[in-house]
């Protein structure tokens, strides 16, 4: 059992009121929701561009973890959850630049859709800290 005070980090956009956070972190264990390529205004950062939308995401989990004190050293698996799976390695580039010498487990899916049908990835991650 995880022990220690609940920290959480919003998401700051407009679908928060559905009542989750971008991250938590309890004790040592920080959960980051799945992430999106959205800008705070609710539009789609990088239309159209897996590259650029994986980039975004993986921006907005890193500031998110950085307000729970961790870092990209700190991941240890990440989830991404693609639209097109052909557009694999584009997600992986972007991916690598952030986590090509934290190696965390990862797992890559395709999936139908999401909310917005804008959105071309979507990725999660578990960091684990001192």
């Amino acid at each position: 059992m995880l022990s220690g005070s609940k920290k959480q980090v919003p998401s700051n956009r407009p679908w928060d009121p559905v009542g989750y956070s971008r991250a938590v972190r309890v004790g040592n264990l920080i959960e980051v929701a799945g992430t999106t390529a959205g800008a705070p205004d609710g539009s789609v950062i990088a239309p159209d561009d897996m590259y650029g939308q994986t980039r975004a995401c993986l921006e907005i989990i890193l500031r998110a973890l950085a307000k729970l004190g961790a870092s990209a050293e700190n991941v240890i698996r990440t989830r991404m959850f693609l639209t097109d799976i052909s557009r694999w390695e584009e997600a992986g580039r972007a991916h690598s630049e952030i986590f090509g010498d934290v190696k965390p487990a990862s797992t890559m899916l395709e999936v139908s859709k999401f909310l917005d049908p804008g959105y071309l990835i979507e990725i999660e991650a578990t960091a684990v800290c001192d």
